[in-house]
């Protein structure tokens, strides 16, 4: 069976991917939010199975029930849509992470991308990180080839990293394999916050923007990584440990350096169990 259903528009122009996936990389939801503002609007141009590619157990679809009568299912989503932005045409692929078929899907994806000659391929990501809520959100970057990144954006980090994969990553390997340039952006998140950051968001589209040399909507996001902000400076203020743990990071940030990694790691534990939930969450995304 088909793991998709693809409506081709049969006008593209210098169409590029912009893609995204809830769960292991979205830290604050910063991905996925910044690709439902983009998406907003667009035609649909693929669509996903969901039978065949989520795991309804551990991503239930949600119930509304009204006066006592069931109304409806929302079911988990996975799609592609279009949206033309400054005379180019940005595909928007976001949604649910697959939970099964992480290959197939990512073979099917270089034939969706083959079949809409697409030109580049660009995916997002959040990741927790040692950072301070009170200076600008961090992005790293990741490239199929060298000089592809834009902006002040380094590749990074240095060095042999091994961490769990999520499928943003083996669709980004088998897209940059099949010879389509790819570059990837994530954005660092404060690892003492928990739910949505809108400012990683932001930032993540204007990465998006100055990549595409497009004007990536930013809608309200803007606002409210104020409003965010000025609580998390609320409730830095009230309690001493909190506010020099803050410090503690600005100072890292501000020299460009980072702690050891056991003394981070039992940094990080010691201060999410002690302060982490005045600061907005008890653990990191």
């Amino acid at each position: 069976m088909a793991l998709y259903r693809l409506t081709p528009p049969d006008d593209l122009r210098d169409p590029a991917v912009v893609a995204a996936f809830d769960g292991w990389v979205d830290a604050g939801s910063a991905a996925t939010g910044a690709l439902k503002l983009l998406e907003a609007g667009g035609d649909l141009v693929v669509e996903f199975d969901g039978d065949q590619l989520f795991d309804f157990r551990s991503r239930r679809p949600t119930l509304e029930i009204q006066d006592g009568r069931p109304e409806r299912l929302t079911w988990p989503a996975l799609t592609m849509r279009r949206k033309r932005l400054d005379g180019r045409d940005v595909l928007v692929l976001t949604g649910a992470e697959p939970d099964f078929k992480w290959r197939r899907f990512a073979a099917d994806l270089v034939e969706i991308a083959r079949q809409l000659e697409v030109r580049e391929w660009v995916s997002l990501g959040a990741i927790p990180a040692a950072v301070p809520h009170t200076r600008p959100v961090p992005i790293m970057g990741t490239a199929s080839r060298p000089g592809l990144l834009k902006g002040d954006v380094q590749a990074g980090p240095e060095g042999l990293l091994r961490v769990p994969a999520a499928c943003i990553s083996v669709v980004d390997m088998a897209i940059s394999r099949s010879g389509i340039p790819t570059v990837g952006y994530f954005a660092q998140i404060p690892h003492y916050i928990s739910g949505e950051y809108p400012g990683a968001s932001a930032e993540l589209l204007r990465a998006v923007g100055r990549h595409l040399e497009i004007e990536a909507p930013e809608g309200d996001l803007p606002e409210e990584a104020r409003a965010l902000r000025k609580r998390l400076d609320t409730a830095a203020a009230l309690d001493e440990n909190t506010r020099n743990y803050v410090e503690r990071l600005e100072g890292m940030v501000d020299e460009s350096r980072l702690p050891a990694g056991d003394d981070l790691i039992a940094d990080i534990e010691r201060f999410l169990r002690d302060r982490g939930s005045e600061m907005g969450g008890g653990r990191p995304n």
